[in-house]
């Protein structure tokens, strides 16, 4: 145990003097890093920051942010304490997890915050796509689609369509998409999508119908979410104005009262 507090606090040195190369280490350590990655910490990502975002390279800043959060808080401890060191490795990992998780507690509120808006592009997305397959194959709609589709969806679609291109012609890439981009009906709408792609072209327009059909009712209830979320938002505006005005004229009576008694 000694070695291992020993060999973090010596850790923490060679990084504050630069002797050791934080981002060779970085490399070298990633895949033991990349362990505690959340499943859908890359599409909160491209949720919030859209198609821009370097993910790896935010991820493992937040990874080495809790490694340095738990190396000063095992010295800070070490040198305040000095007793129990299982305890101070404790508190220093509790920290260290704290702050790790900071960054993904954001994210998912801000997906929480903002869950129709986002759940909504599929749909939408899928109508304009759905315009494109009449013309073209599958895999060549979904390429001429990208420079028009949402910003959240564009890492995801690219990364699909090197897959299909590259010869996978099974379902994997459409489920790697829903898997990475976990909306509503994502899944149902892939396998929609897949089937349209494959079979004979004598049949496409049968495909393509109830394509557009479940498209269009997907678009519905996604206005149908949209319209309950403002009417919500709006009466519980309304209550909190009722309540305020309620407790304003209370005041104002008892205030008139008191008065009334007073003179």
């Amino acid at each position: 145990m000694e070695i291992l507090v020993i060999g973090a606090i010596l850790l923490f040195i060679f990084f504050y003097n630069n002797t050791i190369d934080k981002d060779k280490f970085i490399a070298d350590n990633e895949k033991y890093l990349e362990v505690f990655r959340e499943e859908d910490y890359n599409f909160l990502l491209y949720a919030k920051y859209g198609d821009e975002v370097d993910v790896d390279a935010v991820y493992m800043k937040r990874a080495m942010m809790a490694v340095v959060v738990f190396l000063v808080v095992l010295i800070f401890t070490l040198s305040s304490t000095g007793a129990n060191v299982i305890l101070n490795i404790v508190i220093s990992l509790a920290v260290a997890v704290l702050v790790f998780k900071m960054q993904y507690r954001s994210l998912k509120s801000f997906y929480k915050k903002h869950l129709n808006e986002i759940d909504v592009m599929l749909p939408y997305y899928l109508k304009s796509l759905e315009i494109l397959i009449q013309h073209y194959t599958v895999p060549v709609a979904l390429g001429k689609s990208i420079p028009d589709a949402p910003d959240i969806f564009k890492p995801g679609l690219r990364r699909m369509i090197d897959r299909i291109n590259s010869g996978d012609s099974s379902v994997d890439p459409y489920m790697e998409f829903a898997n990475t981009y976990p909306v509503r009906d994502s899944m149902r709408m892939m396998r929609l999508l897949y089937r349209l792609g494959i079979g004979s072209q004598e049949n496409k327009e049968e495909r393509l119908m109830t394509f557009s059909r479940t498209v269009s009712s997907l678009q519905n209830k996604a206005r149908e979410t949209k319209y309950k979320a403002r009417l919500d938002h709006m009466e519980n505006q309304t209550m909190i104005m009722l309540v305020v005005t309620g407790v304003i004229v209370m005041f104002i009576i008892l205030v008139s009262m008191m008065m009334i008694f007073s003179a």
